[in-house]
Formats: C-alpha cells, sequence, structure tokens
C-alpha cells in the first residue's frame, strides 16, 4: 500500500518524489514516465526534466518524512542493482561528519539519489568543489545543499581556537572566518549556546557563497539556471531541516 499517493481519475500517482507535480504526474501516467512505486531510482530523462527548485523540494520533503518518523522502507540491495551501472542523482549534499546528521536519514533518500560529500563543520574544500563540479556538470544534479547542524563539534573547537594536530587545526582554520564574521553576544567561547549556532549558520553561509566564488564551473551553472545552490540546518533535536533564506 502507497502511503504518500495522490489520487486522480486515472489512479493513484505514485510520488514520494514529488517530482513532477500533481498535474504532471497526471500526465505522466499517460507517457510512460509515471513511477513503479515510492522506492524508484532516478533515470536519465527524469533527471533531465527535473527542475533545481523540485530538487530541493524533494529533499525537504525527505525531511519531512523522516520527521513525522514515515522514512522509506526499500530494498536497497535491489536499488544496489538497479543503479550499479549508471547513476543519475538529482542533488549534491555538503554535509558535516558529525554521527547524528546522515544526510540520507535525514533527507529519507535512498542508494542512487545524492551524492555526498562530509567533512567536520561542512567545510567546501577544494576536493569537495571537485567533486560537486563532477555531479553537477557532468552527472547532472540541479541542485547542492550545504547542510550544517547544531551543537556542531568542528563549530565548537573553531570558537575555542582548539589545537589538537596539523591537520585537524588547518581544518578548523577554515571555520574562522565566520567566527570573526559572527557579532559576539556574550562569552565567545562553545559554552555560549547562541554563539555557537550563529557562528554555525555564518559558516554554512560562507560554504555556499564559496561553492560560486571558487568553482567557475559551478557558478556557470547556476547564473544559467541549471543549478541552485542552498544552505541549511538541521536540529539534532528535532529532526527537522531548515532552509537559509
Amino acid at each position: 500500500m502507497c502511503t504518500d499517493c495522490e489520487t486522480t481519475q486515472a489512479g493513484p500517482v505514485f510520488g514520494r518524489r514529488h517530482f513532477f507535480g500533481l498535474a504532471a504526474a497526471a500526465a505522466a501516467l499517460s507517457t510512460g514516465m509515471a513511477r513503479a512505486d515510492d522506492c524508484a531510482h532516478f533515470d536519465s530523462e527524469a533527471l533531465k526534466s527535473a527542475s533545481p527548485d523540485q530538487a530541493i523540494q524533494m529533499l525537504m520533503d525527505g525531511n519531512a518524512r523522516f520527521v513525522a518518523g514515515g522514512s522509506l522502507n526499500c530494498d536497497l540491495v535491489a536499488l544496489g542493482q538497479a543503479t550499479a551501472e549508471k547513476q543519475t542523482p538529482f542533488a549534491c549534499v555538503l554535509a558535516c561528519m558529525d554521527s547524528r546528521s546522515a544526510p540520507e536519514q535525514v533527507l529519507d533518500q535512498q542508494i542512487g539519489d545524492v551524492f555526498v560529500a562530509r567533512v567536520a563543520g561542512n567545510v567546501a574544500t577544494t576536493e569537495v568543489i571537485g567533486s560537486f563540479e563532477y555531479g553537477t556538470a557532468v552527472a547532472g544534479a540541479k541542485a547542492i545543499m550545504v547542510l550544517g547542524h547544531n551543537h556542531c563539534g568542528a563549530v565548537k573547537g573553531a570558537v575555542d581556537k582548539a589545537v589538537v594536530g596539523d591537520a585537524l587545526t588547518t581544518l578548523l582554520n577554515e571555520i574562522e572566518p565566520a567566527v570573526a564574521a559572527t557579532p559576539l553576544t556574550g562569552e565567545r567561547s562553545s559554552h555560549n549556546h547562541e554563539f555557537v549556532e550563529a557562528v554555525a549558520e555564518a559558516n554554512v553561509r560562507m560554504n555556499v557563497a564559496a561553492l560560486t566564488e571558487k568553482s567557475p564551473v559551478l557558478k556557470g551553472l547556476v547564473d544559467s539556471g541549471a543549478l541552485k545552490i542552498v544552505g541549511a540546518l538541521y536540529n539534532l533535536e528535532t529532526g527537522v531541516v531548515t532552509l537559509l533564506s
């Protein structure tokens, strides 16, 4: 039984993706574009017809399912087999490595749906940017989401100027501009919750900007309307992902 369907005169439109919208989905029934079930993977034609706004909405719809306790229970082995020879993810997600904020889970996406890059502090490193140039310009993904979260250990480390090792210190230095740009309210340390969360938001916004500032490829796609880049914050307590305006 489909738990995420809309009904038309032609029968149920299966649409966990809400990929075409109701009217387009109804038309798709007569063109062979309708999905067999909610766990069907995307194909090249479906990806070509998607807009950047639709791709972002699919991520947000997935989070709504997650928060409501209605995450899909798909056959991941079958999806792996179906996408083994060709993948067509509709979006890229840059997320923190935090064990509590896995994008595939909190955005309720399946094998073959999204390219995911994870690094402490969701920092747009050269490696991440290069990976997303492939995911968008070559593979055709329509959106990039930079997903930060509250209680971020990397942000706290940057706020406290933690020194652990050369590699980690270098990484935390990438978050320092967000620390410097955030107005101080109260104690300037990780004990100041409001300050930490303000830095986390500033860090997301700066890394959204960095993707186009450091990549002519991504900037060109954004300028042409083929790609949209958004920032978002995940709340560990509520499970809600909120888009930043």
